[in-house]
């Protein structure tokens, strides 16, 4: 039967169907979609890890007893894992294991755009690259196949388009696969040096062994058109090429990322006039390719930033650009903006108005860093927020201990935030840590995490108690403050700073947007009251807006938090009455 199916979500039924037993994950997009598709399936047991590289570590451990395993992240959670992996590919497997990455090219939701094809290369294991949800589908078997023939781990490369694009994929039966017998064998999965240092030559005869099947493997295909232009290309890449050139053009679709093939692409040099290489960020098979000797174009015309589109490949290689349609009316923008009673809001606004230097972390509250509350000075990495306060603390003393904050949302502490607080405690800087605690993994689409009591299927789970924990790291300083009450925000913010210790706000209010979240009544404004001043402004609810010099709430989007009530001098908000 063939279905419409979103790549991701391809991914998750090749697992169901490769007989994948035991998947744990870490949410980040693009990559979110392929655990949540894959926990509907009750023969494979799902859950969400605190990181990546638990994650990761909990798939081979299910590998090492014998069961095929899958582990999901994005590319910067491939930074975070990378320690396993890079010795995993010494170790080898047992049952199958498989690696989903998948990358954002263009950051529509990320800090950066790595190309993972070097996590590969580095770490010495093979990568399989799909260009839509039919072979999302076939290559997540094919990667379990591979990683049982070559005893190593697979690393399965997705990329925004292919990940949230759909196509047409034909379902199979699940495949049952035998458990592989756990046998104890030292000298390949105890990787101390005397070991390891054995097991090098190994990972690169299978290198050897890979590149030869890359040389007549039928996910590298050649397409045969015009042979005046040749391009090497693969991913969406690929579905770009063919829908500028057609049969125009002859084409190497490149189905694997590394180790890449030699004697397939210097057959397919030598039928073409001129050389060039499509790929997305790195220029991965140009190198490549001119380590070969041969003279290849790609990045001297394409971009090594940005997501590719059909005109751009169309204009860089002299193809037909299409100008599309386009609306007569300006459409104005939409910045991204925190929802309507986000509890993170008053939050912000007090430490904007107490002039705070504020060092954030990864999640929906670095929206905290846009005006109007432009509260926020650094964001980095998962968990960098408390090392770095840490570290800026330590370097200026008393100059910025009594007005420099962390931020970090539950998730994110649960992350990797921990290590970082145990580092203020041991190493004692005099450092406030506020962690917005939400009650849901919110950026990537409200996933269950450590803090919150459920987990991937929604069924009870282990809690872990945030004020408890800091407490046994060693803080004497733990406080809870609802960021809908601005007073006794405002107050937390202010005694922490001035407090000569380490100390914690835990900021606690579940999103708005949870299902479970009763909300108040809208708000109104009495314009007979309202003077215009725009104090109701400063907080940046998308409910507020100004119409002929007046606040005005829109309560469709309203939830009743209150903050906006507490900002305005003249009383002119009121509730409706009317809870939603």
């Amino acid at each position: 039967m063939k279905q419409l199916m979103l790549g991701n979500a391809a991914v998750a039924r090749g697992l169901y169907e490769a007989g994948c037993c035991v998947i744990s994950s870490y949410p980040g997009t693009p990559s979110t979609e392929i655990t949540e598709e894959a926990a509907k399936f009750d023969d494979i047991y799902c859950e969400w890890a605190p990181n990546e590289k638990v994650a990761m570590e909990v798939a081979f451990g299910a590998s090492l007893a014998g069961k095929r395993a899958f582990c999901g992240m994005k590319h910067v959670g491939l930074n975070v894992a990378a320690d396993p992996l890079f010795t995993m590919s010494y170790t080898g497997v047992n049952g199958g294991m498989v690696i989903g990455v998948a990358d954002d090219a263009g950051m529509h939701s990320s800090q950066n755009e790595q190309d993972s094809r070097r996590h590969a290369i580095a770490a010495k294991v093979p990568m399989l690259e799909p260009s839509d949800s039919a072979e999302a589908l076939a290559f997540t078997k094919l990667a379990f196949a591979l990683s049982e023939e070559f005893d190593t781990p697979v690393l399965l490369k997705m990329c925004t388009r292919v990940a949230h694009s759909q196509s047409l994929v034909e379902l199979s039966d699940r495949e049952e696969r035998q458990t592989v017998p756990y046998e104890k064998n030292i000298a390949k999965y105890v990787m101390m040096p005397g070991n390891a240092i054995r097991r090098h030559p190994a990972v690169e005869e299978r290198t050897g062994r890979l590149r030869e099947w890359a040389e007549t493997a039928p996910i590298n295909r050649v397409e045969m058109g015009g042979t005046g232009l040749g391009i090497i290309t693969s991913s969406t890449s690929y579905q770009y090429v063919k829908e500028v050139f057609g049969d125009s053009v002859s084409v190497l679709k490149l189905g694997m990322a590394n180790p890449l093939p030699v004697r397939l692409i210097r057959d397919f040099a030598a039928k073409v006039d001129k050389l060039v290489v499509v790929e997305e960020l790195d220029p991965i098979i140009e190198e490549h390719c001119r380590t070969l000797g041969l003279e290849v174009s790609g990045k001297d015309v394409l971009p090594m930033e940005g997501e590719f589109s059909q005109n751009l490949v169309a204009a860089r290689l002299g193809g037909t650009v299409h100008s599309g349609k386009a609306l007569d009316d300006a459409i104005p923008p939409r910045p991204p903006v925190m929802c309507a009673g986000c509890p993170h809001r008053g939050l912000f606004y007090t430490l904007n108005k107490n002039k705070c230097t504020v060092l954030g972390d990864i999640g929906c509250y670095t929206l905290g860093a846009v005006a109007p509350l432009s509260a926020m000075d650094m964001t980095l990495c998962m968990g960098a927020s408390i090392s770095a306060i840490h570290g800026f603390n330590k370097a200026l003393g008393t100059e910025s201990e009594g007005r420099t904050v962390a931020v970090i949302g539950d998730s994110t502490f649960m992350h990797s935030g921990m290590t970082g607080l145990a580092n203020i405690a041991y190493n004692q800087s005099n450092s406030t840590v506020i962690i917005l605690d939400n009650s849901i993994t919110g950026m990537t689409g409200h996933q269950q995490n450590p803090t919150t009591g459920y987990n991937i299927k929604g069924d009870p789970a282990g809690k872990i108690d945030l004020e408890a924990l800091c407490r046994a790291m060693g803080f004497n300083r733990v406080r809870v403050v609802d960021p809908y009450d601005l007073k006794a925000t405002d107050q937390a913010v202010k005694e922490e700073l001035a407090a000569d210790e380490p100390s914690v706000i835990i900021s606690r209010r579940p999103c708005a947007l949870l299902k479970y979240v009763k909300h108040k009544a809208p708000l109104k404004v009495n314009t007979d009251k309202c003077i215009g001043c725009k104090s109701c402004m400063k907080i940046g609810c998308p409910a507020i807006s100004m119409k002929e010099g007046k606040a005005h709430v829109d309560n469709t989007l309203c939830v009743g938090c209150g903050v906006c009530e507490q900002l305005c001098p003249v009383g002119a908000f009121k509730s409706t009455g009317k809870e939603g």
